[in-house]
C-alpha cells in the first residue's frame, strides 16, 4: 500500500513509517523541513505546509493514488486555566490540529476511498474523556479533530475505507524514559507501540 504520513518528522511519526516500510508499504513522509525529513525511513519525502490548501492540492495531483494518511501533525500549549487559554495559543493549535487535517482529509480522501483497503488515522488525546481548563484549547480541538474525522468516515461510507482514532494520554520515548530514570511517565504511551498499532491498520 502507498500511505501518506503527515507530520512524519516526529518521534511517533518516524517510528511508524519505519514499521510500514518494514511491512512492505511505500512510504510518502510530509513535514516543513527537508533536513529533519531526511531522517524519516520513506519511499518519497515532501515538504509541504499542509495549513495551505492550494500546496496540499498541488501535492495530491503529484503523487497521484494512495491507500492511506496518517495524520501526526499537532503540538500541545496550555496550563494557566482558562485565563491562560490565549487566542495565540488556539490559533497555533487549530492551524496544527484541525486545519491540516482538514486539508488532507479533503484533497485525499477520494482517492483512499478507491483503495481496496483505505484507512485514515489520527492519534489523539484521553483527555476529551475530562477536559481540563488548562487543556481547554487543545481538547477542544481535539474533539473538533475526532469529529471531522467522523464526517470524512460518513464520507465514505460506501467505499471500503474506514477512519481509526487511537487515544493517549501523552507520549513518551526510549530516549525520554533514559534521560529522566527518576519518573515513571504513568499513563503514558511509548511511541513503539502506538507505531505498531498504527501500521496493523494496514494489515
Amino acid at each position: 500500500m502507498r500511505i501518506v504520513i503527515a507530520g512524519a518528522t516526529s518521534a511517533l511519526g518516524i517510528e511508524t513509517a519505519g514499521r510500514l516500510q518494514e511491512a512492505g508499504h511505500d512510504v510518502v513522509a510530509l513535514g516543513t523541513n527537508a533536513e529533519r525529513l531526511e531522517s524519516v525511513p520513506a519511499t518519497e519525502r515532501a515538504v509541504v505546509d499542509l495549513t495551505d490548501p492550494a500546496a496540499v492540492e498541488q501535492l495530491a495531483t503529484r503523487l497521484g493514488d494512495i491507500d492511506g494518511l496518517v495524520h501526526l501533525v499537532g503540538g500541545w500549549r496550555g496550563g494557566g486555566g482558562l485565563a491562560g487559554q490565549t487566542d495565540d495559543d488556539y490559533d497555533w493549535l487549530e492551524a496544527r490540529v484541525l486545519t491540516t487535517l482538514r486539508n488532507t482529509t479533503r484533497t485525499f480522501a477520494e482517492a483512499i476511498g478507491r483503495s481496496s483497503a483505505g484507512r485514515i488515522a489520527i492519534v489523539s488525546t484521553k483527555g476529551i474523556e475530562k477536559p481540563t481548563a488548562g487543556n481547554a484549547n487543545y481538547v477542544a480541538l481535539k474533539a473538533a479533530a475526532e469529529t471531522w474525522l467522523a464526517a470524512v468516515g460518513h464520507e465514505l461510507r460506501e467505499t471500503p475505507a474506514e477512519t481509526q482514532v487511537i487515544r493517549v494520554k501523552a507520549l513518551v520515548t526510549a530516549e525520554e524514559r533514559a534521560a529522566h530514570p527518576e519518573r515513571k511517565f504513568p499513563g503514558y504511551s511509548d511511541v513503539t507501540d502506538v507505531a505498531q498499532e498504527l501500521a496493523q491498520l494496514f494489515g
